[in-house]
């Protein structure tokens, strides 16, 4: 079976090789000139089941729209009259219920936690180093943050999450290098979630791969794909016709285009994401885990003799340009918790459009076209979910029954069948 995989960031690489593995002929198609150049680039390299969910939560609306009025803001709109933006935002707004949070992030953690076992696994197998490092600590500013935070860490007790709720000098007492004069009121620690480097284990994954047989074919775009009768025939490049037995839409914020023409509406709203990574100067003074400011939505990670600051969330921008809203509260939270730590004036800035779904969880598996499948949607956490995604994937093309249970993750929440001119097509509800 020859299986083509559109986009070459982490979760489509991590996809080729869990085809490879079981069996299939697998070509990758990639726009950019090789692996993981867009939201897999420099994201903040948390993979943590515990910490991971969705956007879409009680009182995220509201803080929608007063971050108008703040530029400090962890959440921001780009306001526009694009249609599908709206679109997204009433599914948004909908899906910020406490019922509609507690089904999403059960879901995203039921396959981060996958994921994490399959990556352990993978990373056994073929030694892959990448700047791993163990442990989550998620710190809150005043009590107020603490409270708000108590519903969650109900639900992660209902999920049996390993966690545990730390007082202020516990915090400091794991992590000694916090500054004591930045206001802290306590935290959670979440053991068995972890940082590493993704663009690292994307590259060696793909040395890998190609060494087992993936064709890799860079500054190549898909730009259609070629149905007949319901059945994928081929997909359509810039340099004509590949034909295919299966495809896989792995391609980040550029998937909802790749479907439109096929009748499939996917509610897929570009994220855009910051990040620093800067030289460490003093390493008594950087992070032993990974820190996660809650109230600014900040990520603080070591990764080997650098620190990467990772956050903010623009809805509904797509550029890679760094503007100077986002830049200032990555290095306002890194200095207010390490501030000898790093050379902050030397930072080396990206930024990077994540393809996010208004409920949280990504869309994997079949849809109502055979042959055709995804995997897009992952949003900020396609780094924590991708060698669990891509199993799942490679298990369904090949006749598998996927390792976990896939309800809340397929296209089934967001369209349904019905009859167009006399073949099946999809609508959005």
């Amino acid at each position: 079976m020859h299986v083509v995989v559109i986009g070459a960031g982490i979760i489509g690489v991590t996809t080729a090789y869990c085809l490879r593995r079981q069996g299939c002929e697998v070509t990758v198609l990639e726009r950019r000139g090789g692996v993981a150049r867009e939201a897999s680039f420099a994201n903040g390299g948390v993979i943590a089941p515990g910490y991971t969910g969705p956007w879409a939560a009680p009182g995220a609306p509201g803080a929608l729209l007063k971050a108008f009025f703040r530029r400090d803001a962890a959440l921001r709109l780009k306001l526009s009259a694009d249609r599908a933006l709206w679109r997204w935002l009433r599914q948004f707004v909908a899906a910020s219920t406490l019922e509609r949070y507690r089904q999403a992030k059960q879901c995203m953690y039921r396959l981060a936690r996958y994921s994490q076992e399959e990556m352990h696994t993978l990373q056994a197998r073929h030694a892959i180093d990448f700047e791993q490092h163990s442990g989550l600590l998620q710190v809150f500013r005043s009590d107020e943050d603490l409270a708000r935070h108590a519903p969650l860490r109900t639900l992660l007790t209902e999920l049996g999450a390993p966690f545990a709720l730390l007082t202020s000098a516990e915090c400091r007492a794991l992590e000694p290098a916090l500054n004591e004069h930045t206001p802290l009121a306590g935290g959670v620690r979440y053991p068995n979630d972890e940082t590493g480097n993704c663009a690292y284990f994307a590259r060696r994954l793909k040395e890998i791969s190609a060494d087992d047989g993936v064709r890799y074919t860079f500054d190549s775009a898909a730009v259609g794909l070629d149905i007949r009768g319901q059945r994928l025939e081929a997909v359509i490049t810039e340099r004509g016709a590949l034909h295919a037995d299966a495809c896989v839409i792995a391609a980040g914020t550029e998937s909802a285009g790749l479907l439109a023409a096929t009748g499939i509406r996917l509610p897929l709203l570009p994220v855009k994401g910051y990040s620093a990574t800067v030289p460490i100067a003093r390493h008594d003074l950087a992070p032993r885990v990974g820190l996660m400011d809650e109230r600014f939505k900040v990520a603080v990670t070591r990764m080997g003799n650098r620190l990467r600051i990772a956050g903010t969330a623009v809805l509904g921008e797509a550029s890679a340009r760094i503007d100077r809203v986002g830049v200032p509260t990555l290095l306002k939270v890194a200095g207010d918790w390490y501030p000898g730590a790093a050379g902050y004036n030397q930072a080396q800035w990206w930024a990077g459009a994540r393809p996010t779904l208004p409920d949280g969880p990504p869309v994997l598996g079949r849809t109502p076209i055979t042959g055709l499948y995804l995997n897009a949607g992952h949003g900020s956490s396609g780094w924590a979910m991708a060698c669990g995604a891509a199993r799942v994937l490679a298990d369904l093309i090949t006749g598998q029954t996927p390792g976990i249970d896939l309800d809340g993750l397929t296209l089934d929440r967001f369209a349904r069948p019905v009859l167009h001119q006399g073949r099946p097509a999809l609508q959005s509800p």
